[in-house]
């Protein structure tokens, strides 16, 4: 068929006419399935493949999200992608104020160990806003499982700091708004340098989370004293048990009540005029009727003061 159709072509230019090329037959549209994949954008190609990009060439992006580093994960990591190489891939985005460099969206841990290493980051790169950063870097943190409630909460308060709305931060942690009020109320009890001081706390939850809020607002102590209480040596967990456990004992404690200190003021005859008791840093004075002296002693009380304050240099 092929020599018949050569022939022909032959014939054709030696008659002189110009063979008219035949109609291509017109190519299937495919808009599903693995075929329609293969058909996407060239742009949509491009932001599914991986690259390989310097980690020097990357910056920081988004929020905190672990309050500390565990140094035998990060050195297992580091071992890993040592033996057998990077398995997946970072998140990039362009960084908007150096368009030569990136900013890491996700795989921050990755991005450390093989900078260390010396080697290519294998990476995604996505333009991305800031709102949608945010969001991806979130959700990237709800599918890991593996940040605590304090993290989560920490990263909730970072984002409603950073002026997203409570739906947006649901979005990025995929919790609803009653979650996220819980993680908040905790967040804004139990200051951050308290929290960085705790740790992440693996195994702590966000019930006993709420209970160490409650303490600290039961015994109003203060947060550097509370810092005072944790043995930094001692685990995350263990810093928090400690903690939230002598935060209850003073709850416990039988309250004292103020010292009181009384005092009679007599006249120039000897009886009684009135009677006053301190106590709490308060004085209250209890004056008998005496022909309209308390009321005398009520309207004259400013200027007694400014006499007191003049003499005593007050």
């Amino acid at each position: 068929m092929a020599r018949k159709n050569l022939l022909q072509g032959l014939m054709d230019e030696a008659k002189g006419d110009t063979p008219v090329p035949a109609k291509p037959a017109a190519k299937p549209k495919y808009t599903k399935g693995a075929i329609g994949a293969v058909s996407q954008s060239i742009q949509e190609l491009k932001a599914r493949s991986v690259i390989e990009v310097d980690p020097r060439m990357v910056d920081a992006a988004g929020v905190a999200d672990r309050l500390e580093e565990d140094d035998a994960d990060h050195a297992a990591l580091k071992e890993s992608i040592r033996e057998y190489g990077q398995q997946v891939p970072v998140l990039l985005r362009p960084n908007p104020n150096y368009p030569e460099r990136y900013q890491v969206v996700y795989g921050r841990r990755r991005l450390r160990a093989i900078k260390e290493l010396g080697l290519q980051v294998k990476a995604l790169i996505r333009d991305l806003d800031d709102r949608a950063l945010i969001l991806a870097q979130g959700q990237e943190n709800t599918a890991r499982k593996d940040l605590t409630f304090i993290e989560r909460a920490n990263f909730a308060r970072q984002m409603r700091d950073g002026g997203y709305d409570r739906k947006v931060i649901g979005d990025a942690l995929h919790v609803d708004k009653t979650v996220i009020s819980r993680m908040l109320s905790v967040a804004d009890v139990i200051p951050v340098a308290l929290i960085e001081a705790i740790g992440a706390a693996p195994s702590v939850g966000r019930d006993r989370w709420l209970a160490l809020k409650d303490a600290m607002d039961r015994t109003s102590v203060a947060a550097e004293d509370a810092i005072a209480l944790i043995d930094a040596e001692m685990p995350s967990d263990h810093r928090f048990k400690a903690l939230l456990e002598s935060l209850e004992a003073r709850m416990r404690e039988p309250k004292t009540a103020p010292k009181i200190e009384a005092a009679t003021v007599k006249d120039e005859t000897g009886a009684e005029l009135a009677t006053a008791k301190w106590a709490g840093g308060k004085m209250t004075m209890t004056l008998k009727a005496d022909g309209g002296f308390d009321r005398w002693l009520a309207d004259n009380l400013t200027e007694i003061h400014q006499s007191w304050k003049n003499q005593t240099g007050e």
